[in-house]
């Protein structure tokens, strides 16, 4: 499908209580949460937002966008792990 920027594996995250694990699919999921959730703000966090939004365009990889994302997950102690 056209414009849709899916993660090869899903990724899980936990923002806030812990029986509330969130699984992010995708760039625009994971742009969405780094924009409005996001437990803090950092550089890994801006590095995640430039990725989603380069991935998003075109200009970057889903990959590079997902490794950006897990990399300001596990600066923000909220990544659990990736689904299979």
């Amino acid at each position: 499908m056209e414009g849709v920027a899916i993660f090869e594996k899903p990724v899980v995250i936990q923002l806030g209580r812990i029986d509330r694990d969130r699984v992010v699919v995708g760039v625009r999921d994971a742009a969405t949460l780094l924009l409005y959730e996001w437990p803090e703000n950092s550089s890994a966090r801006e590095a995640a937002m430039q990725a989603c939004l380069a991935a998003i365009k075109g200009e970057a990889s889903v990959t590079m966008a997902r490794d950006a994302f897990v990399a300001a997950a596990q600066a923000a102690r909220i990544y659990l792990g990736d689904l299979p």
